[in-house]
């Protein structure tokens, strides 16, 4: 009888089993493809044909599929008649190795521009005040801004800064120049270094409306703090950006 009992489930095992490589095959295609479509390398913006892709990368016909379907999922390309699989949607490169502001980041895709949500002081909740080294119960500028690449938007940022220098930051051009460029304006000395954490979450519904992204779609969170040259903190940043039309890079190097 238990012999009976695993000769049964051998033919159901063995096919979700195969079923799985060949979804994991697929996600592995699709890593590649996603790759090759965020780096240009495609002229045009349209890929082989499936049976290109298939010899190039030595898989089935099925899980070139597959992978497509899973890159149609992420709106990276959309199948049109006549024409095959294109590219529909450009991520713009975000470096994590410099310290700059978006607009110094992406000056080569387009303009960046700020809608100034909110501005005005008020009084720093305790881990903000604790971040930039400030007085429990002590008031910063507070920003939210909405940033567009060329009319798209792109991020939603909080920012917070102590009120010694935001206060100088009221009367400036918020919707056209970044917090950075002006913070070195203020305080005459450049900015030295950042902590940073970035992290997927999903998109609540008012940042999912001022986005203009699906409610709990994913969106990625850079947190920022920033600090002058003299080691003194300044700038404190909640940013999200939308994970469709941004990708984060960077080059590292081990320590030896």
């Amino acid at each position: 009888m238990p012999a009976e009992r695993t000769a049964t489930h051998t033919v159901p095992v063995a096919a979700a089993r195969r079923r799985r490589l060949r979804a994991d095959r697929a996600r592995q295609l699709a890593d590649l493809l996603r790759h090759q479509i965020l780096a240009d390398g495609y002229p045009g913006g349209v890929l082989p044909l499936e049976s290109d892709l298939a010899d190039e990368y030595g898989a089935g016909r099925n899980t070139v599929r597959q992978a497509l379907d899973l890159l149609r999922g992420e709106q990276l390309v959309e199948r049109r008649p006549g024409v095959g699989t294109v590219v529909v949607c450009e991520k713009y490169p975000h470096g994590l190795d410099r310290l700059q502001g978006l607009a110094e980041t992406l000056n080569e895709h387009g303009r960046v521009t700020n809608e100034v949500r909110t501005v005005g002081p008020v009084r720093a909740p305790a881990p903000v005040a604790g971040r930039l080294g400030l007085p429990e119960h002590a008031d910063v500028l507070y920003i939210e801004r909405l940033r567009r690449l060329n009319g798209l938007p792109l991020s939603l940022d909080l920012t917070y800064i102590p009120m010694d220098i935001g206060a100088g930051l009221l009367g400036c051009d918020l919707e056209n120049t970044d917090v950075f460029r002006l913070l070195e304006q203020l305080t005459g000395q450049p900015l030295g270094h950042a902590e940073i954490t970035l992290e997927a979450v999903n998109a609540d519904a008012h940042s999912a409306a001022v986005l203009q992204a699906p409610r709990g779609a994913a969106v990625l969170m850079l947190e920022r703090l920033t600090h002058l040259a003299d080691g003194r903190p300044v700038d404190l940043e909640f940013i999200r950006f939308r994970g469709d039309r941004i990708t984060m890079s960077g080059l590292l190097r081990r320590a030896l």
